[in-house]
């Protein structure tokens, strides 16, 4: 017994170094549900893996610790860094021992809205697993990764995914066409917690307009007056809280539906090319009208968010949005050759441009691993 208490814990001695690129998200279409007891939100989104990346490189050696490196001052060292806290975890779930060095090359925008930090958690996880030559069960994977970061799991299917919960919950669904894009990144900082308060303050808002289109639509014939006609026009009670999460229910309803109707056109009936399909694609999304409800918020605050995406549609995206809670837009284009010159004359207009294109799970998984020759 006593031997067994011993070796229990696998002690790391290795110079090995392993490199993952770290792939961003974008959001296809983002609805936000009504506030959880647990202070997070009900969303409902299709998140889909896209080809720009940081690098992360681990390498783990004898004593303890772990330490984030990082040219980028904006990037956290210490505790709150989504990397630190995944191998954390990751080591005690592993039950190894070592001292544990995270290198994070930083491309994407931090706190842009396209899951930079977490997936930088989930190829540092990636990583370790592969240094110490031990893997954590895949359920085990995903529930480590759901406690570090909403939008964490969804790194670990890659291509095309939908998002439920407060976006923890995740589950693969058929790839959508390699579509190309390119990416915006305004010069401005968007304050997620702020933007959801703001949400609450307009669904509320809403709610308000609902109890008092309960006074104006009493049916005639019933005459009230004051607060016993409101009364009668609701049950005893309906809170604007209910009411907010009432109408906050049936957007999402709404927006499934949507998506539903979006994603089974872009597979029935579509042209059998590559490029075909993904011009298809993109008019069904244009048609549904599928958006993110964060530009209901985000845009009024910070204008040249909207201007960004206008910028976009005039250089031939065809579908273009704002990804998460921004500050990050990108667009798609029917052709990759178009995002090429699309980039540059962007740039040209003094904006921050990256031409890249979406990855299906496959491609995700076949290139995540860098190999040093």
């Amino acid at each position: 017994m006593g031997l067994g208490l011993q070796v229990r814990w696998l002690t790391i001695f290795t110079s090995m170094t392993v490199t993952v690129r770290s792939f961003a998200k974008i959001n296809l279409g983002l609805c936000i549900g009504g506030a959880r007891e647990d202070g997070f939100h009900e969303l409902l989104t299709i998140y889909q893996t896209i080809g720009w990346h940081d690098v992360i490189s681990v390498r783990v050696s004898s004593g303890r610790g772990i330490e984030i490196r990082c040219s980028d001052p904006r990037v956290p060292k210490d505790e709150s860094n989504t990397c630190y806290r995944m191998v954390e975890k990751a080591m005690s779930a592993l039950q190894a021992k070592g001292r544990v060095v995270v290198d994070i090359e930083k491309r994407l925008p931090v706190q842009g809205g396209m899951g930079g930090a977490s997936s930088n958690a989930i190829a540092a996880l990636l990583a370790l697993e592969r240094v110490i030559k031990k893997s954590l069960p895949a359920e085990e994977r995903l529930r480590i990764a759901g406690e570090v970061g909403s939008d964490l799991p969804l790194f670990l299917v890659g291509g095309t995914v939908l998002g439920l919960g407060r976006g923890e919950q995740v589950y693969p669904l058929e790839d959508l066409p390699r579509t190309a894009c390119v990416v915006v990144m305004p010069e401005v900082g968007v304050s997620t917690p702020k933007a959801f308060a703001d949400w609450d303050r307009i669904m509320k808002g809403s709610a308000a307009d609902k109890l008092a289109g309960g006074f104006r639509l009493r049916p005639a014939g019933q005459p009230r007056a004051g607060r016993e006609l409101i009364e009668g026009a609701l049950p005893t009670r309906v809170s604007s809280a209910k009411l907010t999460m009432a109408g906050a229910s049936d957007r999402m309803t709404e927006l499934g539906r949507a998506l539903s109707v979006w994603l089974s056109k872009s597979y029935s009936g579509a042209p059998r090319s590559e490029r075909g399909r993904a011009e298809n694609l993109l008019l069904e999304l244009v048609r549904a009208g599928i958006k993110n409800d964060f530009e209901e918020v985000v845009f009024p605050d910070y204008p040249e968010l909207s201007e960004g995406k206008c910028a976009l549609e005039r250089v031939g995206a065809k579908y273009a949005s704002l990804s998460g809670s921004g500050s990050t837009l990108y667009g798609l284009f029917a052709a990759k050759g178009a995002t090429r010159a699309a980039a540059k004359k962007l740039r040209g207009q003094g904006w921050a441009a990256q031409a890249t294109v979406t990855l299906t799970r496959r491609q995700y998984w076949k290139r995540i691993f860098v190999e040093r020759g």
